[in-house]
């Protein structure tokens, strides 16, 4: 998957970050926000709250380019009866013009970490922090556009929820370039 051999290709295309401050990933309009560090620190990556059953934007990126890191934190319960959020959240990415979804998935078992609970993972594409920092390293080409999502499914809202999406953007991509997919099935045990 990834290859030492390409570190030093040098690309033309324009880095960028989304998150919820910057939803255009326009340059030099994250980090606005003040915080107690002052302005010009983290900024505020933060969607405020998601309510039971809705649906939020976290990314629409007009292409050519490639997404190469996300990163997300949330809580792992709301009360002590929902302590499924990681299972409830559902994510979803599309390509280009497409009405279904390439990737959906839980939010915790996209990040390797199934039944609802966090778990410390460390590998080279996924990586999740012993207090929920998920990232993600799988590099994401799109040739015309790319959506992502996040559906709340569980019946109470989430009352924060922090993401940052890094990507480039390019004039064209290389030839050959697949598109990410990947989708989240349940089976009852037989």
């Amino acid at each position: 998957m990834f290859e030492m051999s390409r570190l030093p290709v040098l690309r033309t295309g324009k880095s960028r970050s989304i998150n919820w401050e910057n939803r255009t990933g326009e340059k030099g309009a994250g980090g606005m926000a003040a915080s107690d560090l002052g302005p010009s620190r983290k900024g505020s990556p933060c969607v405020p709250q998601i309510r039971a059953g809705e649906t939020v934007t976290l990314a629409e990126i007009e292409g050519p380019g490639m997404i190469q890191h996300i990163w997300v934190t949330v809580t792992d319960r709301t009360s002590d009866r929902n302590r499924y959020v990681l299972r409830d959240l559902v994510l979803r990415i599309y390509w280009d013009d497409e009405s279904e979804p390439s990737v959906e998935s839980p939010l915790g078992d996209f990040f390797c970490c199934g039944f609802g609970v966090s778990y410390q993972v460390n590998s080279l594409p996924i990586v999740v922090n012993p207090t929920r920092g998920f990232n993600t390293y799988f590099p994401m080409p799109f040739y015309k556009k790319a959506k992502i999502t996040v559906e709340n499914q569980c019946d109470e809202d989430v009352p924060a929820f922090f993401y940052q999406v890094d990507y480039y953007l390019d004039e064209k991509l290389e030839p050959g370039m697949g598109y990410f997919h990947a989708q989240w099935r349940r089976q009852r045990i037989t």
